[in-house]
């Protein structure tokens, strides 16, 4: 008797160990550091001065900005794009502003608000601003996601974004030969459904407003397709897709439309991470592409830059990307060669944004 109850308690004693050690941890909370020894390439910053085309700056017309300069410096970034511009005086301001400071090192953009499309004179007032802008010194048009997904005209009707009441926008672009750069719709799977075979579950389910579906507010389809119609109908007005148009992750559909699209080039920003798991193929698409894809991060965090650098660069292997909900995959370096990172960091955007100041950068 004596001797079970011994066993008993050891047995006791054994199972409180057990639990002692386990852990009850949620899965969005299940994040492991790699075991894996490789060689590691970090770079903190870029082997060559780059242009940061897809930036996001608040209060250019007054800010200090010289502790932005030294962040810049510090990554081997030559020019920014504030593509938050504005218009009006909003940009007249931050022009004069930044001519006074660091007259070579920013550019903005301007920003058209397309709610009311329909109202009496919307386009020639749209059109008339934008000149004025232009005149001002913004370097191009940057268009938010809300074409497509919420602006509304005039009869509260979603507005298109090959609507052709705004055709005329594309058309001056065009005529004073600055560059659009457009942001359609979100990634794909906020439209798929919310289930664990969703590669953005993680991201739906941590940030649920971004869940859409076919009538919230239009198929993803729909919005992408009327993109590119817009492209096709503005042959002469070079367009810079925002985010390689949702199509980082099926480099084979994204070759058909650039063939398809000559006056459309994509921008990478916010998309390294599809980039990054199949290092093959980006490979060979940026080599093939190279005249076509621009530089660009969006939200404005230092520390996230050198994975960019370490992707493009780099032929590193299985290093992990700064932000889990985007993408809980490990990054494998493209290892691009030198002529290709000069074309993506900054000879493109040389190319497509006027008035940039070319002797910041080595010659192609």
């Amino acid at each position: 008797m004596l001797i079970s109850k011994l066993k008993f308690l050891i047995f006791a004693f054994w199972m409180l160990g057990l639990q002692s050690y386990s852990q009850e941890m949620p899965f969005e909370d299940y994040n492991p550091t790699s075991t894996l020894v490789v060689p590691k390439n970090e770079k903190m910053q870029s082997k060559f001065p780059f242009i940061d085309v897809h930036s996001h700056q608040r209060n250019m017309d007054s800010r200090d900005l010289s502790e932005l300069i030294s962040l810049m410096d510090g990554l081997n970034e030559g020019i920014m794009v504030n593509l938050s511009g504005g218009n009006g005086d909003r940009i007249t301001n931050a022009v004069k502003h930044i001519n006074e400071t660091y007259p070579n090192r920013f550019v903005v953009f301007a920003n058209v608000d397309f709610n009311d499309v329909g109202s009496p004179g919307w386009t020639e007032k749209a059109v008339a601003q934008l000149e004025a802008d232009v005149k001002n010194g913004a370097k191009g048009l940057k268009v938010y996601k809300s074409l497509g997904l919420y602006n509304k005209d005039v009869d509260g009707n979603l507005l298109a974004i090959d609507d052709d009441r705004i055709d005329p926008i594309w058309a001056k672009c065009g005529e004073l030969g600055i560059p659009v750069l457009i942001h359609a719709a979100d990634p794909k799977p906020f439209w798929d459904e919310f289930d664990g075979d969703n590669e953005r579950w993680l991201e739906l389910k941590t940030h649920s407003r971004r869940k859409r579906s076919a009538t919230d507010p239009a198929p993803w389809e729909q919005i992408i397709e009327a993109q590119h119609n817009m492209f096709k109908k503005h042959p002469n007005t070079n367009f810079i897709n925002a985010h390689m148009g949702w199509y980082a992750n099926d480099l084979g559909k994204l070759s058909a439309l650039l063939d398809e699209i000559p006056n459309m080039n994509v921008g990478i920003a916010a998309v390294i991470a599809e980039l990054g798991r199949q290092p093959k193929q980006a490979h060979a698409f940026f080599v093939k592409y190279q005249d076509r894809i621009l530089f660009g991060k969006d939200s404005w965090k230092p520390e996230e830059f050198p994975t960019y650098f370490r992707v493009l660069e780099t032929n590193d292997e299985y290093f992990p990307y700064y932000k889990k909900y985007h993408a809980f995959w490990a990054m494998y370096g493209l290892g691009l060669p030198d002529l290709v990172l000069k074309k993506v960091y900054y000879g493109n955007a040389l190319r497509l944004i006027p008035g940039l100041d070319k002797s910041l950068f080595p010659k192609l």
